[in-house]
């Protein structure tokens, strides 16, 4: 490989989110998803030449922006995004939450599959909308799409959205075309705007094909919302950058009203720069990442299979968040993810955040050096190896 992923660059003491947020520095976090490892070269190049002219003002988005984004969408995945299409803001969390306002009104079912990315729960509440739950089918250790149960909730008057996550966070699900159609199918039927957070887009292995809900047909596009962003596959969430893609003209001005009602509706300089040098130079650099967190996950489920088969691991499609089913413990996810801090100095994140569904199993954030993979495992396996004495035992 030309890049080198082993490489450990310290994060502890650089106001780190991920790593200083625990009070005991021996704690090793492979909790929020963001990565272990320096974003590409042509990024800290680009961002340096930046800070060397040393004035930060207010950020005009300039074309070669729109440009960078719509020449990689085209190029990559055979989505042909509009230039006026656009709404940029600081992230894609923003974006949802400026949507659902922009969208539905207070009282609304907004309709998601679950378990799901915890800040769509966020976004909803604060919307003063109410959460309706398609809780996916987990199966043969993977999740497959409740389509009778998303039938008979899209169908209710009071629904106007469905939040998709694709790829999903956290089942590490990538959407089939055949499923993101019937999907789509339905809530076309029903009158259900789709809202589709494809942050987690880039990161997709091999046998697995990431489609834009948005790319499959007219229709489809110009009965949705896609939000995009470069920030989970360059790891440049810091940066806060992020894309609203919307073709319909009346719904784009409505949420770009909600954008400015939010007051999230500047970037700053860094988000741009690092945008435009991610998606024009950044592309060999993304596709040796994915090999090297590929690697990471296999070596995660062998050993997991190996040592401790009581706790299956659902196959990663994408994102670099592994899935573990610890239910055989019989301990509430919450209580084990605070055990294996106290005992085991291990943080992960527990199921339950991400809905009811996902109450008994753990996520892993695999996107780091080969060594944090090899720590993380066997401190998991020592904290097994004390639960299962002490079952024993009572």
């Amino acid at each position: 490989m030309k890049y080198d992923f082993d490489r450990i660059t310290p994060r502890r003491g650089t106001n780190s989110y991920k790593w200083d947020s625990a009070e005991d520095k021996n704690v090793l976090p492979m909790w929020v998803a963001d990565m272990d490892f320096q974003t590409a070269p042509c990024i800290i190049e680009a961002l340096r030449k930046r800070v060397d002219h040393g004035i930060f003002g207010y950020t005009k988005v300039p074309e070669e922006y729109y440009e960078a984004v719509i020449s990689w969408f085209r190029r990559r995945h055979q989505w042909n995004i509009q230039r006026d299409w656009f709404i940029y803001t600081s992230g894609v969390v923003p974006a949802l939450s400026a949507v659902i306002k922009a969208l539905a009104n207070e009282g609304d079912n907004i309709l998601t599959l679950t378990p799901v990315y915890n800040c769509f729960f966020s976004s909803i509440r604060n919307n003063g909308c109410k959460l309706s739950s398609c809780a996916l089918k987990y199966e043969n250790n993977t999740f497959s799409i409740d389509f009778d149960d998303l039938e008979r909730r899209a169908a209710d008057p009071k629904t106007p959205l469905l939040l998709l996550c694709n790829p999903h966070n956290p089942s590490g699900r990538v959407w089939t075309r055949e499923e993101l159609q019937r999907i789509g199918d339905i809530c076309i039927k029903n009158n259900v705007i789709v809202v589709s957070d494809e942050i987690h887009c880039e990161i997709v292995y091999p046998g697995y094909k990431y489609t834009p809900f948005a790319s499959i047909s007219e229709e489809f596009q110009k009965h949705s919302v896609t939000c995009i962003s470069p920030s989970k596959a360059f790891n440049i969430a810091g940066l806060q950058i992020a894309n609203i893609i919307v073709e319909n003209d009346e719904w784009r001005r409505r949420i770009d009203k909600a954008i400015n009602i939010n007051e999230v509706c500047d970037v700053n300089p860094f988000g741009v720069i690092a945008t435009i040098a991610a998606y024009n130079e950044g592309e060999l650099w993304l596709d040796e990442l994915l090999k090297y967190i590929h690697a990471n996950y296999l070596f995660f489920k062998e050993y997991c299979e190996k040592h401790f088969p009581q706790f299956p691991v659902a196959p990663l499609e994408g994102t670099y968040l592994a899935w573990m089913d610890c239910r055989s413990l019989s301990i509430p996810s919450e209580q084990l993810e605070e055990d294996l801090m106290e005992k085991e100095k291990l943080w992960l994140n527990a199921g339950s955040m991400y809905g009811k569904e996902g109450e008994g199993f753990m996520r892993w954030n695999l996107a780091c050096p080969r060594q944090f993979v090899e720590e993380g495992l066997k401190r998991f396996a020592e904290y097994i190896g004390m639960s299962v004495a002490k079952i024993t035992k009572s």
